[in-house]
């Protein structure tokens, strides 16, 4: 806890010298539709996960750099994470497992927005890096076999060592595109992780935050 509000401290007091110089501001929220890519030295065992369905809330500003282009950043509130099913035969009976991942990230923004008005509607589309910091997080898990059911629910170990869960410290692309029309827009994008979030390194072991988002903005 220690850590977050060390670095919740530095973000504010770094993005606040420049709000006055912002051409607006928006509170932003939406749909996060989230997966994670994972991999090892055996393969790709992304197939055996499928997407969560998660939100995300916050604040944005936009900084202008000329007539068409501006810079966007912000403090969102995300959730991300995925679940997955087994099923296997063992004995003649059916074992089935199901895991659901969920984490709480505090995501930064760094994007280029690009817009053009037409008919008094503003097209835009974004590009740029993120960092996210991870908040909270937890896993659930429900085995049954033979008749028999077992769940767990424990909180996820954030650190660096390889007993620990996850790394908190997360980054990569965000690509997106959007209309906004009387001050309120709306928009789709998509972020790829390019940093490794999982602490267990050994046999290759790769973990990638994957996110599509669909959000709504009003602008002040």
């Amino acid at each position: 806890m220690k850590s977050i509000l060390i670095v919740l401290f530095w973000t504010i007091l770094i993005i606040q010298p420049f709000e006055a110089l912002a051409q607006n501001f928006g509170i932003k929220a939406g749909l996060n539709i989230s997966e994670m890519f994972i991999e090892d030295d055996d393969g790709n065992l992304s197939d055996d996960y499928d997407s969560k369905a998660g939100l995300h809330f916050g604040l944005i500003a936009e900084y202008p750099i000329n007539e068409n282009l501006n810079f966007e950043t912000g403090l969102l509130i995300s959730q991300k994470g995925f679940k997955g099913s087994l099923e296997e035969t063992l004995f003649g009976e059916t074992l089935k497992a199901d895991i659901l991942f969920k984490t709480l990230y505090l995501d930064i923004p760094l994007n280029a927005k690009a817009a053009h008005t037409i008919s008094n509607k503003q097209v835009f589309g974004i590009f740029g890096p993120y960092i996210a910091i991870g908040l909270t997080g937890e896993y659930e898990s429900e085995f049954s076999y033979m008749g028999e059911s077992e769940t767990d629910n424990e909180d996820i170990n954030w650190g660096n060592d390889e007993d620990d869960d996850l790394r908190r410290l997360d980054y990569g692309l965000n690509a997106g595109a959007g209309i906004e029309i009387n001050s309120i827009q709306f928009r789709v994008s998509y972020s790829l992780g390019l940093a490794n979030v999982s602490a267990y390194r050994d046999s290759g072991t790769t973990m990638k935050h994957r996110v599509l988002s669909l959000s709504v903005a009003y602008m002040f």
